[in-house]
């Protein structure tokens, strides 16, 4: 394999901090060959980041390598920093995660690109507008020329992330590194940026090598997956091996928390036909004014005419693409909104035109757990201090009696009593979540509204949180409302699922209907774009 773009032999990089060591990969042994497609697969803290930093030659200072790494013949062990720049971007390009934090928000996208072009070529040179433009179509983004002119705010998110893998393509690399490249988009954004990214590779014959999370993704896109776990390599091979006979624990593990190849629960009869539904929306529509500006309409229609009803212990999923109306719809649920038309009815009480301060006592029977549980919680808090907030906010408990409800909440949601006195900080992602869950479940409430609760976790947390909320479902009788555009796993949580398009219902009905029996072409295409649903050779 000497003749490999990418030749690791058991490679170990150790952190040093505050005079201890951490060691982050260990004795890891990989090859890449011009034109292979290659996904490394693992969880947060597994290593896969400082293996695709010390291939681009970017590990900080406190990091120390041992062991051979070759990157098209050079050993970049014994390589100036002069030689680690040229192989970063004429040799590898790299995909960022995070196209908001990578991109400059104080300058044109063409600007942008056009740098990473005159880098390449070493002075700036008389094309180099017609080459950003060119980039701009190569990547399929439409209107180029308005493209390079407009701010990466002005951009969607899909949009953001194929002007960064025309900045990556800019040099001609030899090697893509796609690092966790559409974990925040849209599951058919995600299907169309790496269909094109693919499509891009196998024309220019170039290697790919995916940094992620979700084994779908690895199945559907690679020739060869790496599955890692605390810094080691624990098991690689073609997915279609993977997929049949997982060799390793840990990836059968990662398998059975992968929405896409688990199995879905089974539908549970239909309990609300004696039962009242807690929560209904008939009719609701909601519009927004905005600035006025000439040949521009002055309103936007976020919702129109949604309907729908949700029982006690029951699970309804409202599913769609970013700026469908999903969050818009859980806000009027809340009250937080007021609807244009229709009605909002809690146990058959009609909450539409209450004031905030007569729709107050109504928040302590419904409670929230919103997407992002760092932004969620107070920095300054301690969890005891978030997770009894609530209490202390409607006046409930004070004294031994919080302190008391405070521990029954944490273990409720499998947490160590010792974590109470805790910094969110100190927190994994998930474990941030569950504080979420457990302040949500202060109050009691008979409905929970979950705005894509798992969506910024990894798959394994992901199964752990979703596993957590159908067993206090089960114990407590809780009503869910799950806001997501994540299919496979609403297909294995949801009761109901009610799927949103442009503020519109395209589609409505039980998970089994929705699923295996699809009316609307949008319901079949969000299907078709989840990721293993083809490798696992299963209907959705």
């Amino acid at each position: 394999m000497s003749s490999s773009l990418i030749d690791i032999r058991q490679l170990c990089v150790t952190y040093r901090f505050a005079g201890q060591l951490t060691e982050a990969v260990r004795g890891v042994s990989i090859q890449i060959s011009q034109g292979e497609t290659l996904a490394i697969v693992g969880e947060s803290g597994s290593g896969k980041s400082t293996l695709a930093n010390a291939i681009l030659g970017l590990l900080p200072d406190n990091a120390e390598p041992h062991g051979q790494l070759r990157v098209d013949g050079i050993d970049l062990s014994g390589a100036s920093e002069k030689q680690k720049r040229t192989l970063r971007g004429r040799t590898i390009g790299l995909v960022p995660q995070d196209p908001m934090v990578s991109l400059n928000p104080t300058l044109r996208i063409g600007q942008q690109i056009g740098e990473a072009l005159i880098l390449a070529h070493g002075c700036r040179y008389p094309g180099v507008d017609a080459d950003v433009i060119e980039l701009l179509e190569q990547v399929g983004l439409d209107k180029p020329l308005l493209r390079a002119r407009q701010y990466p705010h002005e951009l969607s998110g899909g949009m953001r992330q194929r002007v960064l893998i025309a900045i990556a393509l800019a040099a001609n690399p030899r090697l893509i590194i796609a690092d966790e490249p559409t974990s925040a988009l849209d599951v058919t954004v995600q299907r169309r940026i790496l269909d094109h990214l693919q499509r891009l590779v196998a024309e220019r014959g170039i290697s790919l090598l995916i940094i992620t999370h979700d084994l779908g993704v690895a199945t559907d896109r690679a020739d060869r997956i790496l599955v890692m776990k605390h810094g080691e390599l624990v098991e690689q091979g073609a997915p279609r091996q993977i997929l049949d006979a997982p060799q390793h624990d840990y990836t059968r593990a990662l398998l059975a928390a992968a929405p896409a190849f688990a199995n879905r629960r089974k539908p549970r009869s239909p309990q609300h036909t004696a039962q009242a539904p807690i929560l209904s929306l008939q009719g609701v529509g909601k519009t927004f004014e905005l600035p006025r500006v000439k040949g521009e309409s002055s309103t936007f229609t976020a919702l129109q005419n949604l309907s729908f009803d949700v029982y006690p212990g029951q699970t309804l999923a409202i599913v769609g693409e970013s700026g469908s109306g999903k969050s818009t719809a859980l806000r009027i649920a809340l009250g937080l909104e007021k609807p244009s038309q229709g009605r909002v009815q809690f146990e058959q009480r009609d909450v539409t035109d209450l004031s905030w301060r007569e729709f107050r006592p109504l928040r302590q029977r419904i409670q929230l757990v919103q997407q992002n549980p760092f932004a969620a919680l107070d920095p300054r808090f301690t969890i005891f201090d978030s997770i009894v907030e609530p209490l202390v906010s409607f006046g409930l408990l004070k004294g031994p009696a919080l302190e008391q409800a405070a521990q029954e909440l944490i273990s409720r949601v499998h947490l160590p009593l010792g974590y109470l006195d805790r910094l969110p900080r100190e927190l994994s992602g998930g474990q941030r979540q569950r504080v979420a869950i457990a302040r949500a479940l202060a109050l009691k409430p008979d409905l929970l509204l979950l705005d894509e609760p798992v969506s910024a976790l990894d798959v394994s947390v992901q199964a752990q949180i979703l596993d957590l909320l159908l067993e206090l479902q089960h114990e407590l009788g809780i009503a869910y409302v799950l806001v997501s555009h994540d299919l496979a796993m609403v297909a294995n949580v949801a009761d109901q699922v009610l799927v949103l398009r442009n503020g519109q219902v395209v589609e409505q009905g039980s998970v089994t209907h929705v699923f295996d029996q699809p009316a609307s072409d949008y319901t079949r295409e969000l299907i078709a774009a989840i990721p293993g649903r083809h490798a696992a050779g299963v209907a959705a």
